[in-house]
């Protein structure tokens, strides 16, 4: 096995700079992970795994073993030191390893949906910590897949990931243009939901109980009129304070529970 104990090490870096640049990171098709609770979910849901860094104080040697033989992989393993370690972690104190892994496919084709699914749709979104959260709340609510339409960020940056706790990996996730989406619905007969103001209803007098999905948009911007001209109603949530408007993934969530609520009483 092989031991890592310089900062300056030519694996060290390329992980480094997976970690910081996306360009990198799709040019390769590889992406970072850190963390046992996401590094099992990935192993979970049949991500690759390329290469595993451990810092065996923090993460034992046979530990990560028994993980690894659990899953029936074998990727490339490399024990670390404590310098090595504190300079390409986030988190220092609780998790001890890190690897770098394969992205997998998101085109909206490969999506299996049930017969009557909910699912959400994110327009242009931006923030790391955003797709995070609303991956959270896909998974809370048990939608069957997030749609990401033109996004403005990299799905494996290491914030989603972080903010998402691993679920970025269990929760299905599409990636596609405004025109792919509206295919995709049509073929599959589902109504479209709107997050805006224009023309809208209260969001809780619509009947979510048929195939549904849910659209909400930028953090700046909001939905653009090419989404909302190929929704069935445009909804929104009523505000009682001096804010006109809630947190893009707050939206989400609670627009994906009251299709719970709704589903739940029938």
């Amino acid at each position: 096995m092989q031991e890592i104990t310089s900062t300056n090490n030519a694996k060290i870096k390329n992980l480094i700079q997976l970690q910081k640049k996306s360009s990198l990171r799709k040019a390769l098709r590889e992406f970072v992970i850190e963390g046992r609770r996401e590094m099992l979910a990935a192993l979970k849901n049949h991500f690759q795994l390329k290469s595993i860094f451990f810092y065996p104080d923090l993460f034992p040697e046979q530990e990560l073993f028994q993980l690894l033989n659990k899953f029936e992989v074998q990727p490339e393993v490399i024990k670390i030191s404590k310098n090595v370690y504190k300079k390409i972690a986030y988190r220092q104190s609780t998790e001890g390893v890190m690897a770098i892994a394969k992205m997998k496919e998101h085109g909206i084709d490969r999506l299996q949906l049930s017969d009557n699914p909910y699912v959400l749709v994110a327009e242009g979104i931006e923030k790391p910590g955003n797709v995070g959260a609303m991956l959270r709340s896909v998974d809370g609510a048990s939608a069957e897949a997030l749609i990401l339409v033109n996004p403005r960020l990299d799905l494996y940056n290491p914030n989603v990931i972080r903010a998402s706790l691993g679920m970025v990996f269990s929760i299905p996730v599409a990636i596609c243009t405004i025109n792919d989406l509206e295919a995709f619905l049509k073929n599959k007969k589902i109504r479209l939901f709107a997050a805006g103001l224009q023309n809208a209803n209260v969001y809780f007098n619509e009947d979510y109980t048929t195939p549904t999905a849910i659209a909400v948009g930028a953090e700046d911007k909001g939905l653009t009129p090419a989404i909302r001209k190929i929704a069935r109603q445009q909804i929104y949530i009523p505000m009682k304070g001096q804010a006109d408007s809630l947190n893009v993934s707050v939206s989400a969530a609670v627009l994906l529970y009251e299709i719970v609520r709704q589903r739940t009483r029938q």
